[in-house]
């Protein structure tokens, strides 16, 4: 069985994440958005020489932190993974705002990101390196857990390029503030050396419980920061982007007195935590932010947008983007006949089993995942579409297709479902939350060499499911509400299921995804 993925099919593999024009930002009066479709929150981005790669947290869906690679911050390949095996040893969950960092000295590319420490339980600001963002990166773990927990690092130089890494303590988690933090660190990204300092907090009142996200550019003699405040990931979110400027690193920091400078238009909501990059001498934000039409379902998408400038020198936004990108680009197949597409993730507590060939992929059962079976999923990217698989049925395993999301919306909720299944000729339409599976609707079929089930999704939320055996359909059950199983800070996502024993294995041809 060959293991999720290795390092070097991804320097071999582009998978191409979207189907725009190749014209510059530069030759374009517009371009379409998002530019990172599907949940992609938390997206950093990086220049390294004619290329710009980007990254985004993965929250328990490994492989861990994806590496995109683009020419002109428009059309972005998937090129590789900062984990591709999943979890560090040391990490449990919570796998968060990745930051990647050149060093050009170096010739050395940095990620932080965040994750849970197993012994601490704290939420810790770690790093690792490679020699390019398409090679394998090692991890060298930990660089500072706070009791209130540590996230959203970044990397800068003051102005003696000094270095620092910049981050949060996550003291809104006990109901108190939320310091920005920066302190000295090796060269080597190994450890934090001397004293921390303070550059601001949560203290003007359209920032609410926190501020977060912090990013830094330089120009006009100002260091920027531009840093998300409110409430970031639940359905009632108010997350708001603020900037604000300072003559040395470490302060005095000064807030922009017309903040937040992007907040909610007729296209995006809640938008924040984002990273400012330079093309052709001008400065762009990608950001993420929810569709206002696909809102939690579809999941935070990267929205890329043009930093503009005030009289006195303060970065700002028309915040006026829109929603532009054509659904056709969105669709997906995929027959598993050379590899298993890297978009496929999986929980990252499930060592996952599988091969692929001329005969499609076949993989192993299992009762993990909150007894959900095994999960191999990719985020939506739209509202209303439809998921096919074409399934070969055997006795003694449920294989299937799913809408993953949580037991609730709630922090840290178990992971939970609702699909359909075959196993031999009974099609079942069920779900499970806090591992009790309960049978909606069952549906026997004729003996057959393969089927396709079929769920389709109006509005996000409105589920239907059917069969197709030898060219008759045949529905399954009523309309399904799923939005109870919606996950806090995530969108859905798409999984085929194989739920038995071990020993065992689903076996499917071919997945499409038609938006």
């Amino acid at each position: 069985m060959n293991k999720r993925l290795n390092i070097v099919g991804f320097i071999c593999m582009l998978c191409l994440i979207g189907g725009f024009s190749t014209s510059s930002i530069a030759q374009k009066s517009s371009f379409e958005n998002p530019v990172l479709a599907g949940d992609r929150p938390d997206p950093t981005v990086v220049k390294i020489g004619n290329y710009y790669y980007a990254s985004a947290t993965s929250n328990e869906w490994a492989p861990l932190f994806p590496i995109f690679k683009s020419k002109d911050l428009i059309n972005w390949e998937l090129v590789n993974y900062v984990f591709p095996d999943g979890a560090p040893d040391w990490a449990r969950n919570n796998f968060w705002a990745p930051e990647l960092a050149y060093d050009e000295k170096q010739k050395k590319i940095y990620a932080y990101y965040t994750a849970r420490d197993k012994e601490s339980n704290r939420l810790s600001v770690a790093v690792a390196s490679a020699a390019t963002p398409e090679s394998k990166f090692t991890d060298h773990g930990p660089l500072v857990a706070q009791e209130y927990g540590s996230i959203d690092a970044f990397e800068t130089r003051d102005e003696n390029g000094k270095l620092f890494l910049l981050w949060k303590e996550d003291g809104n988690s006990k109901g108190q503030k939320t310091p920005i933090w920066a302190q000295e660190i090796n060269e080597d990204r190994t450890a934090l050396v001397g004293e921390k300092h303070e550059l601001f907090h949560n203290d003007q009142e359209w920032e609410g419980g926190l501020v977060e996200g912090i990013a830094i550019f330089r120009k006009n003699g100002y260091f920027y920061a531009t840093y998300s405040a409110r409430g970031c990931c639940e359905i009632t979110c108010d997350y708001v982007t603020g900037v604000a400027r300072s003559k040395s690193l470490l302060g005095p920091w000064e807030k922009y007195d017309m903040n937040p400078v992007i907040r909610d238009n007729e296209s995006w909501k809640c938008p924040g935590h984002g990273t400012v990059v330079e093309k052709d001498g001008e400065l762009w934000l990608l950001n993420h932010a929810y569709n206002q039409e696909g809102s939690v379902y579809v999941g935070r998408q990267g929205v890329l947008q043009k930093v503009e400038w005030t009289d006195d020198l303060w970065p700002v936004f028309s915040n006026d983007e829109a929603y532009t990108r054509s659904k056709a680009s969105l669709d997906f197949t995929d027959n598993f006949k050379k590899r298993l597409d890297p978009v496929w993730q999986w929980r990252v507590t499930q060592d996952i089993q599988y091969e692929t060939g001329k005969d499609g992929l076949k993989l192993q059962a299992s009762e993990e995942n909150e007894t959900l079976g095994t999960l191999l999923v990719q985020g939506t990217k739209s509202l209303n579409y439809r998921y096919e698989a074409i399934v070969v049925p055997v006795s003694n395993v449920e294989a299937g297709l799913a809408v993953i999301g949580g037991a609730n919306n709630g922090f840290g909720a178990p992971v939970a479902g609702m699909g359909i299944s075959v196993e031999g000729n009974e099609v079942t339409l069920w779900e499970t939350i806090n591992q009790k599976t309960k049978t909606i609707a069952t549906q026997t079929i004729p003996d057959a060499k393969e089927v396709k089930l079929i769920l389709e999704m109006k509005d996000g939320y409105k589920m239907s499911t059917s069969v197709d055996v030898d060219g008759k359909s045949i529905q399954v059950g009523e309309v399904q509400d799923v939005k109870h199983l919606v996950p806090w800070g995530m969108g859905f996502r798409l999984g085929m299921v194989a739920k038995g024993d071990k020993s065992s294995y689903a076996h499917f041809k071919e997945v499409t995804i038609s938006n």
